[in-house]
């Protein structure tokens, strides 16, 4: 426990300990749900939004430490609904395995505040340690990349790797739900999508079709075809990359956001790969290639389109200005593009929320364009 961190009464906090796959150990003070879990160990470089990155679907099945070191602050909202939507968080409940932190707040002040941290952390059945050097665990990770790690209290348990199953079948929603009553019908995949995506889409005159990711929509009357974020390897997904092959060859608008970017470039024939330690954070500079356009981004990532093996009717659209990794691709003469990086934020920079307007304005062109044809 560093230092500086003091508290009135520390005998009722439990010790437990983090361990990594390559015998590091870190002991830290238990201020959550106490069971042993195990995941993949990944960190968040982001100031805030720590209610709306415990519940983005694409957190399953990872041990989330945040480099920022004071958490619980501000406590945790309330849980109030809109447009059939919870709002301040990204879906119906944690989806991380366990929290780890450096300095925990007990004492909270927010106006929209209903609960502590830690309480919520309880309520979801989810562990979290404070007192845990997170600059240290972060270095490590740098160096040795996104490891396996465990939390154990009395009884030791095994790693699991979450990256060797298909993830997107565990939070992804098991029937079609519909939002709003728009005129431009968006069929939205649904591989975990983050609420604040549909929010976005809801922004305009939509209706949004929201369907499980292994869903044949090939009888379902839609506008524009988007497919989300979520977690794990795009590689497992391949009902959905099956679907997008067909879907491509065709002239209707496509959107996809970070896993959604990953499962396009696959229906088009390029490959992926592992990054070392992933992109989770609210500072990611990308360029928007052939202009002078830079953007900050929010990221939450750990698979890359290799921009390499892109094929020639498509060009990158966006590239990540720190590591040179693929930001995002689009079809040369198709109204299709994809990013890796977050549009919708929720937490986080919205510098690219246009990119909603112009999935909109494809949109608008290619009912005109379908007008004009049936008109002949």
């Amino acid at each position: 426990m560093p230092e500086n961190l003091t508290y009135e009464n520390m005998s009722s906090y439990n010790k437990a300990k983090l361990i990594l796959e390559d015998g590091s150990a870190f002991t830290g003070y238990s201020f959550g749900y106490e069971s042993a879990v195990a995941g993949e160990l990944v960190f968040n470089t982001a100031m805030t939004g720590y209610p709306e990155s415990l519940t983005d679907p694409s957190y399953y099945g990872q041990i989330l430490v945040l480099t920022y070191p004071s958490i619980g602050n501000y406590g945790v909202p309330g849980k109030k609904v809109e447009d059939g939507l919870l709002q301040h968080f990204e879906s119906e409940h944690i989806h991380v395995t366990a929290l780890i932190i450096s300095d925990y707040s007990e004492k909270f002040n927010h106006w929209n505040a209903a609960r502590s941290l830690g309480d919520w952390l309880k309520q979801e059945k989810i562990p979290g340690l404070f007192g845990i050097d997170t600059r240290k665990l972060t270095k490590l990770i740098r160096d040795k990349g996104s490891m396996l790690a465990k939390i154990v209290f009395d009884n030791d348990i095994q790693y699991y790797d979450p990256n060797k199953e298909n993830l997107v079948d565990k939070v992804c929603i098991k029937n079609k739900v519909v939002y709003g009553t728009g005129k431009y019908r968006i069929l939205l995949i649904d591989c975990g999508v983050k609420n604040n995506i549909i929010r976005y889409l809801l922004r305009f005159d939509t209706t949004v079709i929201r369907v499980p990711w292994d869903f044949d929509y090939s009888n379902e009357d839609y506008d524009g075809l988007f497919i989300s974020n979520g977690p794990g390897d795009p590689e497992y997904c391949t009902t959905t990359i099956d679907n997008l092959k067909k879907s491509i060859k065709q002239d209707i608008p496509i959107f996809g956001i970070c896993l959604g970017n990953q499962l396009v470039a696959l229906a088009a024939g390029a490959s992926t790969y592992k990054l070392k330690f992933g992109h989770r954070s609210h500072n990611q500079p990308v360029i928007e290639m052939g202009t002078n356009k830079a953007y900050l981004t929010s990221q939450n990532h750990g698979f890359a389109v290799d921009s390499k093996s892109i094929p020639n009717d498509w060009e990158i659209f966006f590239q990540n200005l720190n590591d040179g990794s693929n930001e995002g691709i689009r079809h040369k003469s198709r109204p299709i593009f994809t990013t890796q990086f977050h549009p919708e934020a929720s937490s986080g920079p919205t510098d690219t929320a246009f990119l909603f307007g112009d999935f909109i304005k494809a949109i608008e062109k290619w009912k005109e364009t379908k007008v004009k044809g049936i008109g002949k």
